[in-house]
């Protein structure tokens, strides 16, 4: 039996309808606040602050501490080790601390071995890699992937701006209120209130006490209060 062209397309209306509902409600469950039992396998996890779902790769959690407010978007992995369960030395029992008020957008990978602390009103685009530990090279007779890895840690000062598909590498120590742009590579230091932009990134523009912005900022936006403090 032929079933006609309208019926098929009305059950796919359907289908797709029910299907997008049911999704918009997994989003809505499955996300982790903090009187969820999921947040109590994690270091700390703040008043107000949510999970998105679905997560992307999430494991050694109880070395992971969350601050107050701060919202993690949906595909975001936030792992510690380089696999569930390796043994690892911490004496301070956290790896990864993310500060009050943070927004990390979708897509966005966190992966830590010794240590990424992200202060406080850090906002990421989406997609955005951030490391501690990366694969070595220096010997020829071992695979690139499967030489040990070298780690630093990672500091990103608070009220800083990480722009979409922005890699923040081992040993990077990023200053208060940076800005880094789409795409950029970091690694090493980086002053407060500056503007860095490549690969690897260089300060573009950087406030200077008593000069301003140098070079000056092409405009100027004024923030409405009730943004700032809603």
């Amino acid at each position: 039996m032929t079933v006609p062209p309208s019926l098929r397309r009305r059950a796919r209306l359907t289908a797709a309808g029910a299907i997008d509902r049911a999704w918009r409600w997994a989003q809505g469950v499955a996300a982790i606040g903090p009187d969820d039992p999921r947040a109590g396998r994690y270091g700390a996890f703040g008043d107000g602050t949510c999970i998105s779902f679905p997560p992307g790769a999430v494991f050694g959690e109880g070395l992971i501490r969350i601050g107050a407010g701060t919202l993690i978007g949906p595909h975001v992995s936030l792992a510690v080790g380089m696999f569930p369960g390796e043994p690892l030395q911490v004496p301070s029992g956290v790896v990864v601390r993310i500060g009050d008020r943070c927004m990390i957008g979708r897509g966005s990978s966190i992966i830590a071995r010794c240590g990424i602390d992200i202060g406080d009103d850090v906002t990421t685009a989406p997609n955005v890699y951030i490391t501690d530990h990366n694969h070595t090279y220096g010997d020829l007779s071992i695979p690139i992937g499967r030489q040990w890895p070298t780690e630093e840690a990672v500091r990103i000062g608070s009220g800083c701006w990480l722009g979409t598909n922005v890699v923040i590498l081992p040993g990077a120590d990023i200053g208060r209120h940076v800005t880094v742009a789409a795409g950029s590579v970091v690694r090493g230091d980086v002053p407060d209130y500056s503007v860095i932009a490549g690969a690897p990134a260089r300060v573009v523009r950087r406030y200077v006490d008593g000069a301003g912005w140098e070079p000056p900022l092409r405009r100027e936006v004024t923030t409405p209060a009730w943004w700032i403090d809603p």
